[in-house]
């Protein structure tokens, strides 16, 4: 508050120095006089309706609205996240213009590395062996006799996975797994818990301050204008 502090202190300095000019002035001294002592009068009272704001005044009704109504002041932050930022419409739209820009770059490449292809043919072998073919291929070397074939399999099942995964039934099944409305509604409940535990943190003090911080910039101009168009009331009035 130290520039309110500042315009207010000079805004009320040359309206005293206009009424000190007023009692010297030999010519027009009602005049001047006047428009120092509107000019004052506008100054301090939007000095006080502005310290109001935010401090509670004795037996002014009134004074002291933000840290007062600062609940009210909590409500309107979260209604306006989740109003007008967090709407289960925006959070669904998101998800689907992801989904599409992900399918049209999706790498199936490292995914497919990822398997363990050994393992697979492992259980194949294994699955065989225990079938009624094992004791056929006991005849023929065992198990040994189907490791050449290790290699054509890993490759025939990367085709085989690819194909599946690029498929319009596989693309059809994941889409229809990854409901946006319910993924929407879960990231609203999730943001909707921690604004509120964010703002259950704030006190009067912390919403005071953030709303000081955010316009503080322009209360003290209220000072000087109030302190400019005093003086011309008071010009106008001298008139009168």
């Amino acid at each position: 508050m130290k520039k309110i502090f500042n315009k207010s202190f000079f805004t009320n300095f040359i309206a005293i120095a206009i009424i000190a000019t007023g009692y010297l002035c030999p010519v027009q001294s009602e005049l001047v006089k006047s428009i120092g002592f509107f000019a004052l009068s506008g100054a301090v009272t939007n000095w006080i309706a502005i310290h109001m704001l935010f401090e509670k005044v004795p037996l002014l009704y009134g004074s002291g609205v933000i840290p007062n109504r600062f609940e009210e002041f909590k409500l309107s932050i979260k209604n306006l996240m989740m109003n007008q930022f967090f709407t289960l419409e925006n959070i669904e739209q998101f998800i689907h213009t992801e989904e599409k820009q992900a399918g049209k770059v999706l790498n199936i490449e490292p995914l497919m590395e990822a398997v363990d292809y050994d393992k697979i043919f492992e259980g194949l072998i294994s699955s065989i062996m225990e079938s009624s073919f094992g004791g056929m291929l006991q005849m023929m070397g065992g198990e040994e006799a189907l490791i050449p074939l290790k290699e054509p399999f890993t490759e025939k099942m990367k085709l085989t996975l690819v194909e599946m995964v690029e498929s319009d039934k596989f693309n059809a099944a994941l889409e229809q797994s990854l409901d946006a409305h319910k993924i929407g509604e879960d990231i609203i409940s999730k943001v909707e818990t921690v604004i509120d535990k964010r703002l259950s943190e704030l006190t009067p003090q912390l919403v005071k301050e953030m709303v000081q911080e955010i316009i503080r910039k322009h209360l003290g101009w209220l000072v000087v204008w109030g302190g400019v168009f005093g003086g011309l009331i008071g010009a106008g009035f001298s008139f009168v």
